[in-house]
């Protein structure tokens, strides 16, 4: 697994989100979100401006929330069904960065959580984020780079 194992500060800017969100675990419900957004995308692209994916998620005691989405150049003027908008705040993030397989990414997810505690970087109560830097359609997989935020204070 090639991941990175310093992570880098940086500041994520504010995000117009449009998402499909569920609640449980994440190897159940991040498949069934991503599955639901891929199906939309089209008729997202037909009134507005995508300019990346990536998931939200967070973990508040038993509550596992997470939201698979894309973010859009401009707040939406309308939304197919189903899906949701935020405009989400962004700030300041520990990145760390994975580079292959989308499989990696419980594994690199484990990792990183491990690292927070090693290197006692310091969590704020945000949603973290997984940035998908490149298109899997037109990436080889060994390519992909993921971008794994962990909001920091």
């Amino acid at each position: 697994m090639d991941l990175t194992e310093n992570p880098e500060i940086v500041n994520w800017p504010k995000t117009h989100y449009v998402y499909i969100e569920k609640v449980g675990p994440f190897q159940e419900t991040a498949p069934q979100a991503w599955q639901q957004v891929h199906k939309i995308v089209p008729e997202i692209l037909e009134h507005h401006k995508i300019t990346g994916y990536m998931s939200l998620y967070k973990i508040e005691g038993e509550k596992m929330t997470y939201r698979a989405g894309v973010a859009l150049a401009a707040k939406p003027t309308t939304l197919p069904d189903g899906l949701r908008y935020t405009l989400f705040p962004g700030g300041k993030y520990s990145r760390f960065v994975l580079t292959g397989s989308f499989s990696n990414l419980p594994e690199a997810s484990g990792r990183v959580c491990e690292i927070v505690i090693e290197k006692k970087i310091q969590r704020r109560n945000d949603f973290g984020i997984e940035h998908y830097v490149n298109d899997p359609r037109t990436t080889p997989e060994e390519k992909l780079v993921t971008e794994i935020l962990v909001p920091t204070a």
